[in-house]
């Protein structure tokens, strides 16, 4: 039995040690490639064992919000064995690979994005640009003065500078830049793919204010995050927050009465499962390696990871499995900047 144990606070920070990150990506390198061939003996965390076949890797998440994987590969027969040395091999030298390119590098790509932190539009950009790795620069915009967009328009966050060129819209962001990462017209794999991935804006992404700004201590809660914004002054940080809760709090109220939303957590927790049954036995959407849809829900769901929704999204739904290999797979952050 060999083991390799590694722990994913649910808190993550931003700044990962690159200790660690060498770990991973070694590690993401193996389970890629490697055992593919083999069977996997998983430690469900109290010490019950289970099989299961190929590469699907087994999880338990304990009620400290901490992912603790617990991998152990078992050889079925020599043929099993042989394969298992292939595929670590051919694990490492992918894991090797992933450590000259897990950390951003310099681009042809230049993106500004112009957001706020806790918007689960600007998140699901976020996201995108994390796991492709691509460097952006990030300017928190100031909610109420917007001083930020003076140069646009267009008022909403998020905003993109990509190349010189304005794109407005998360969607438009996405697609713009994976079309420029890939060089391709089709912007999707899948029909499904498409499907889930307008379902975030159609759906998922409305239930988030409702649920966020529910009571007025929540809707303070998400305007915490500015005592970190080092481009506005103590005035502006207080005003910022306390105005800002008010009129979200009542506007979350509005978007329920609007969207006929009668219980804002249920109705949240019916959708985050609604697509954990989407994944059926996959991983991800996208097979063994996340897609655009699964990129722009776990964007979204990251929003929420500093307020009292997250908690208990994650105590009275199934995401968490899936929650914790997307934190993996995305790694962390891409920014060059993170206040402006």
């Amino acid at each position: 039995k060999n083991w390799v144990k590694f722990n994913i606070s649910g808190q993550r920070k931003e700044q990962a040690v690159v200790g660690r990150e060498l770990a991973m990506s070694l590690l993401r390198g193996i389970l890629r490639r490697g055992f593919s061939s083999a069977g996997w003996w998983i430690g469900d965390g109290v010490g019950r064992p289970r099989v299961l076949s190929g590469s699907r890797v087994g999880r338990t998440v304990d009620a400290s919000n901490t992912g603790s994987y617990r991998v152990g590969a078992l050889a079925f027969g020599a043929a099993a064995v042989a394969a298992a040395s292939v595929g670590v091999s051919g694990g490492l030298r992918t894991g090797l690979a992933w450590v000259s390119s897990e950390a951003a590098q310099p681009s042809p790509i230049q993106i500004t994005l112009y957001a706020y932190e806790p918007c689960p539009f600007c998140n699901k950009v976020r996201a995108f640009l994390d796991f492709h790795r691509v460097q952006y620069r990030w300017v928190e915009v100031n909610p109420l003065s917007k001083k930020e967009l003076s140069f646009s328009e267009y008022k909403k966050v998020p905003v993109a500078v990509i190349n010189g060129e304005q794109v407005n819209n998360s969607a438009d962001i996405i697609l713009r830049v994976d079309g420029m990462l890939h060089e391709k017209n089709t912007t999707f794999s899948s029909e499904e793919e498409e499907k889930w991935f307008r379902w975030v804006d159609t759906w998922l992404v409305k239930l988030t204010p409702p649920n966020i700004y529910r009571t007025a201590s929540e809707s303070l809660q998400t305007f915490d995050y500015l005592t970190e914004v080092s481009n506005f002054s103590p005035w502006q940080k207080q005003s910022v927050r306390l105005v800002g809760a008010t009129s979200m709090y009542f506007i979350g109220k509005r978007m329920k009465k609007k969207y006929g939303i009668e219980d804002e957590r249920q109705a949240l927790y019916s959708a985050v499962d609604n697509w954990i049954d989407a994944l059926g036995q996959k991983d991800f959407l996208g097979g063994d390696t996340p897609n655009k849809a699964d990129l722009a829900v776990f964007g979204v769901l990251r929003s929420l990871r500093n307020f009292d929704t997250y908690a208990d999204m994650m105590a009275n739904t199934h995401v968490a499995g899936w929650y914790r290999r997307m934190e993996i797979a995305v790694g962390p952050s891409a920014r060059t900047e993170i206040f402006d």
